[in-house]
């Protein structure tokens, strides 16, 4: 069992703290993405320097290589990948989905081939919950078929229904442990009666917290707020909410607004290592020829090593050649942002001053008034 604490509200956002056994995460918090045990191009105390408290890792990756059974004896998923904080696992439902070959999908799972070599494996909610359980997660989600979008209504209910069948199991299946918790995921596509059904099937069956997902897969921010207005007042109050996926600072920022506490998204991790920053000032691309004489920083608010120790024309001559360091700046530059943004949430909604954030936060993402910092790239 994990614990979580509401300590301030600001309309529907909250501001809180869930426990886990290896420690407080501050909420609203984003979970860098480390699917392979490792963030790309980070170090674990360069990870936590950016003040994340927790990090998401990858159940079908580690399942397929190197293995649940080795991770466990060898001490876990902590000790592998040496990140003493907490450590959320994924089912591997997505990723099944989107990256395995031939998916057969059935009540009782899904077979598959290995994206890697294509081995003909099967995935199960119990096998998904004790692969989790073997690599020790504080947090464990609920084996769920990701909608494919777009859906009819009749294709989003079967996929909810089979979600919500499978969800029941792998309720069934998690052995509880103090620290540790299983969230549900709520699906149903775009469709409101669908989400309402799929979160109260979910309520009834019980979980430490619950996530939204099959959202930020194309349906667009304005759809996806509709969906989270829609969806979130129908979830527990004293159980964290976590949406899957997100993602791009300003969907942070309204989701946040809409009640959402958790957050992951590789967009910050991946954009590092393609030349994108994100900035107070809206998103820069290091490639552009514009930045190849400018001596100034990335950011002047900003504390990482990539803006105090390094300019403008630097981070765009490592990326131009292909530098490993170029991907190593830009992405913890990029993760620091996102930690800054999270405690600038928080801060806002424990002094009732989230409203104004949100107005600040987008003026200051549409100003021009730097000509270096007028890249819109996404």
């Amino acid at each position: 069992m994990i614990g979580f604490s509401l300590l301030a509200q600001d309309g529907a956002a909250r501001r809180g703290q869930i426990t886990t056994a290896h420690g407080t995460i501050e909420t609203p918090a984003f979970m860098p993405v480390g699917t392979a045990a490792t963030v790309k191009a980070m170090r674990p105390e360069e990870v936590a320097a950016t003040g994340a408290d927790i990090i998401l890792a990858n159940t079908y990756h580690l399942m397929l290589r190197p293995g649940a059974e080795r991770i466990a004896a060898l001490g876990g998923l902590h000790r592998f990948m040496n990140w003493p904080k907490s450590i959320l696992t994924d089912s591997g439902g997505y990723q099944v989905m989107s990256l395995a070959q031939l998916r057969e999908i059935g009540e009782e799972g899904v077979v598959f081939r290995s994206h890697l070599d294509g081995t003909r494996m099967t995935l199960t909610p119990e096998l998904s919950i004790e692969i989790q359980r073997l690599l020790g997660a504080d947090i464990t989600m609920a084996f769920d078929e990701c909608t494919p979008f777009p859906a009819t209504e009749e294709e989003a209910r079967r996929s909810m229904e089979l979600s919500m069948r499978w969800a029941a199991r792998s309720k069934d299946a998690f052995k509880s442990r103090d620290g540790a918790g299983l969230f549900g995921i709520v699906q149903g596509g775009v469709f409101p009666a669908l989400r309402q059904q799929s979160a109260e099937a979910l309520i009834a069956i019980g979980f430490d917290g619950y996530a939204v997902g099959g959202l930020a897969v194309g349906e667009g921010q304005d759809v996806m707020f509709q969906v989270l207005d829609e969806t979130l007042p129908a979830l527990p109050q004293d159980r964290p909410r976590y949406l899957m996926g997100v993602g791009k600072p300003a969907d942070l920022v309204g989701a946040v607004a809409r009640g959402i506490d958790m957050f992951d998204c590789v967009l910050p991790t991946r954009s590092g290592r393609t030349a994108q920053a994100f900035t107070r000032r809206g998103t820069v691309n290091l490639r552009n020829a514009r930045h190849a004489e400018d001596p100034r920083p990335l950011d002047e608010s900003c504390d990482c090593p990539a803006c105090t120790q390094y300019c403008r024309a630097y981070l765009h001559h490592l990326v131009k050649a292909n530098e490993i360091l170029g991907s190593m700046l830009l992405t913890q530059h990029n993760l620091r942002y996102y930690g800054g943004l999270m405690r600038d949430l928080r801060a806002a909604i424990a002094d009732g001053g989230l409203a104004d954030f949100a107005a600040g936060f987008a003026e200051a993402q549409a100003r021009d008034d730097i000509p270096a910092l007028q890249d819109r790239d996404g």
